[in-house]
This record gives structure tokens, C-alpha cells and sequence, in this order.
């Protein structure tokens, strides 16, 4: 069989979750979350195959009729202290079985529902970069952290304060998109498989963690829809 045309879009979608209930077929802009990442890797130009990995019935129905391929993935690696990378690695192993895998993948989280195909294939230009063997989205970050013993993370308090335009510059990982040369991805079993390069990206939307969070998306897409 011929190798696949594009990377392989991965999108680890587990039924469970505590902090909010059936979180991954929660809507924003009436669209459930797992399909608006389904829709964003559509929409990048370098992506050949999407494919929704999931312990839940309705989260593989809703996949499905949105065009992605599913992989069961096991209770062993479902619950709330598995990794994503377990869901990935196991992805990974069933899909070789089956054919050819893709050189490159994406791995997407259904939290960060204003994920853009644009942004999708930003993040996986820079593999093709020399001594890259994995990607990662990140926003500018302009305020100045502190730890809880009032220690500074990337000030020093003890010296004038600066300007915040002044700090050393400093960027937030946004947790939408990871990508990786799936061979280095294999062997190190981490996202973050060395040489690793953040990938800047500009009016990123907030990551779902809470409720607060999602009527928050919810509001951000009402009113990009007026």
C-alpha cells in the first residue's frame, strides 16, 4: 500500500470528565467540541487523514457523521489519569496495523475550540525545519509571574520595576495543537520529542478546563457569529 498523502490529525476524545460532564460533546456555537477539531483539521490544507480516538458511543457517532475515522480506545487508557500520549501511542499501533502510517501527525485537543486550520498547518510547517522533530502552539505571554513564596518567575522583585514591553519575552503553551514526526514520537513516547519548537500564534482562544470556561467560548462565539 502506498504511504498516505498528508499527515495524520489526531483527536483524543475520552466520554468521562469530571469537571464537566459529557465535556467533548458540549457545544460552542452549536457545534459539539469534538467536531469543531474534527472541522479544523478538514480545513488544513497539510492534513490527509483525521481520526477521533474514544472510550464513547456518541462521541464516535458524532465523529463519524462529521466525516473522521474512529479508533476504539480501551479503558485501560480512558480514565482520568491516563495520558493523552497512551491514547496516541495505541492510536498509532492499531492504524499501522492496518496499513502505511503518515511521516508527520497532529494531535488536537477538543478543549481549544477556536483552533483554525490555518493555525493546524502552521504548526506542522515547522517539522519540516532542519533538527525538528517536534511542534507546539504557544501565545505571547506580557505579564510578570510570580511563585507562591513571592519569588519572581520572570522578574526579579528585589530590582526596579520594569516595564512590562521591557520583560524578557515569554510565551504561554496553548495546549490546541502538537505536532511530531510520528517515527521520534514512537521511540520517545512524548509530544514534546526533541529537538522541540514552539510555534507562535497570535489571537489564540481560551482552553476549556471549567465551566466558567465553556459559557466564556460560548459567549466568544456568539458574538463572531453576529
Amino acid at each position: 500500500m502506498a504511504v498516505p498523502h498528508g499527515a495524520l490529525a489526531l483527536i483524543p476524545a475520552r466520554g468521562g470528565s469530571k469537571g464537566i460532564p459529557g465535556k467533548n460533546l458540549q457545544t460552542v456555537g452549536n457545534v459539539p467540541l469534538v467536531c469543531r477539531s474534527i472541522q479544523a483539521a478538514q480545513a488544513s490544507k497539510a492534513v490527509g487523514r483525521v481520526m477521533v480516538s474514544t472510550d464513547d458511543d456518541a462521541i464516535a457517532a458524532a465523529a463519524e457523521a462529521e466525516g473522521a475515522g474512529v479508533i476504539q480506545r480501551p479503558a485501560a487508557i480512558a480514565g482520568d489519569t491516563a495520558s493523552s500520549e497512551s491514547a496516541l501511542l495505541h492510536a498509532l499501533d492499531l492504524l499501522e496495523a492496518q496499513g502505511p502510517l503518515e511521516a508527520e501527525m497532529v494531535f488536537l485537543q477538543c478543549t481549544s475550540p477556536f483552533t483554525t486550520g490555518v493555525q493546524i498547518d502552521a504548526v506542522l510547517a515547522a517539522l519540516k525545519e532542519d533538527d525538528c522533530n517536534s511542534s507546539f502552539a504557544v501565545t505571547p505571554w506580557h505579564g510578570f509571574l510570580w511563585r507562591a513564596d513571592g519569588r519572581g518567575i520572570n522578574h526579579n522583585p528585589e530590582l526596579p520595576r520594569q516595564r512590562r514591553q521591557d520583560l524578557e519575552p515569554a510565551f504561554l503553551e496553548t495546549g490546541a495543537i502538537y505536532a511530531m514526526d510520528v517515527a521520534a514520537f514512537r521511540r520517545s513516547g512524548s509530544r514534546f520529542c526533541p529537538p522541540a519548537r514552539p510555534v507562535v500564534l497570535e489571537q489564540v482562544g481560551p482552553e476549556i478546563d471549567t465551566p466558567e470556561d465553556l459559557a466564556l467560548c460560548r459567549s466568544i462565539a456568539a458574538q463572531k457569529s453576529e
